[in-house]
C-alpha cells in the first residue's frame, strides 16, 4: 500500500498514547493529509471505542463511516484489562486477521494510518502472542510515547532496548507533555536526557514534544525539535 502506516506504542499504560495519536492526526490533517486513526484493540468499551472517540476530538471530527463500520475499532472488550485477559473471560480469542484487514482497508484510503496499540510493547495479545510480535509481524514502524514521569528513562530506555532487538523501525520518539506529571527540574531533565539519548543512538529517528495537555485542541502544533535525517521515509 502507498499509505505510510504507523504502530503508535507507549512505555507504559498511562504514556499519553490517545492524545499523542489524536494530536498527530491533527497535525498531519492540517498538512493537508488524508489521516485517520485506528484502536487496534480496545479493552473496557462494548459499543465504541473511548480512545477513538478521543482521537476525533482532537482531530475536531465527526465519527466517521470507518468508525460506524467498525474498521477503526475491530476488536472490543468489556473488561478493562489486557487483551489477552479481556478476550478470555468473553470466551473468545482477539482476531488479529479481522485487524490487519481492517487496516489494510484503511490504507486503500487514507495517506496515514496511525494504530494505537493498548498498553505498551510487551502487552499480550494472547498468552503466547505480545504486542511486539504483532508489530513485527506486520512490519509497522513504530512511535514511541514516552513523558516526564519518575521513571520514564529507564521505562524509555527499556522500550528502545525491546526495538532494537525485535529489528523494528523506530520512526519517531514523541515526548507527551502534560501537566502535573512530575517536578519540573526532574521533567526538563528527563525530556533532555531523552533527547539527546534519541540524537546519540538513533540518528534517524525523529523527536517530537506536545503541546501542553490543557492546549492539545487548540492551534498550538507542539515543537518539533529533531527532523529524521538520512534516507528514512519523512514522518
Amino acid at each position: 500500500m502507498d499509505a505510510k502506516t504507523y504502530f503508535v506504542t507507549g512505555i507504559d499504560t498511562d504514556a499519553g498514547k490517545s492524545v499523542v495519536t489524536g494530536w498527530l492526526a491533527a497535525r498531519w490533517q492540517k498538512e493537508g493529509l488524508r489521516v485517520i486513526t485506528q484502536k487496534f484493540i480496545q479493552t473496557g468499551n462494548t459499543d465504541l471505542s473511548e480512545d477513538i472517540l478521543l482521537h476525533r476530538r482532537l482531530m475536531n471530527s465527526p465519527l466517521l463511516a470507518e468508525d460506524r463500520a467498525g474498521l477503526t475499532m475491530p476488536e472490543i472488550f468489556k473488561f478493562p484489562a489486557s487483551p489477552h485477559l479481556a478476550a478470555r473471560l468473553e470466551n473468545r480469542s482477539v482476531d488479529l486477521d479481522k485487524i490487519a484487514s481492517a487496516t489494510r482497508t484503511l490504507q486503500a484510503r487514507y495517506d496515514r494510518v496511525l494504530i494505537e496499540g493498548a498498553g505498551g510493547l510487551m502487552v499480550p495479545i494472547s498468552e503466547q502472542f505480545l504486542t511486539i510480535d504483532y508489530i513485527k509481524q506486520q512490519k509497522l514502524p513504530v512511535i514511541l510515547v514516552t513523558n516526564a514521569k519518575l521513571g520514564s528513562i529507564n521505562h524509555t530506555l527499556l522500550a528502545l532496548d525491546a526495538i532494537s532487538s525485535h529489528n523494528i523501525e523506530l520512526a519517531a520518539v514523541v515526548f507527551n507533555q502534560f501537566e502535573g506529571q512530575s517536578h519540573p527540574t526532574i521533567a526538563k531533565d528527563t525530556q533532555t536526557f531523552i533527547f539527546n539519548h534519541i540524537k546519540t543512538h538513533y540518528s534517524q529517528t525523529a523527536f517530537m514534544t506536545t503541546p501542553h495537555l490543557g492546549n492539545l485542541a487548540s492551534s498550538d502544533n507542539g515543537e518539533e525539535i529533531h527532523e529524521k535525517k538520512g534516507n528514512a521515509c519523512q514522518l
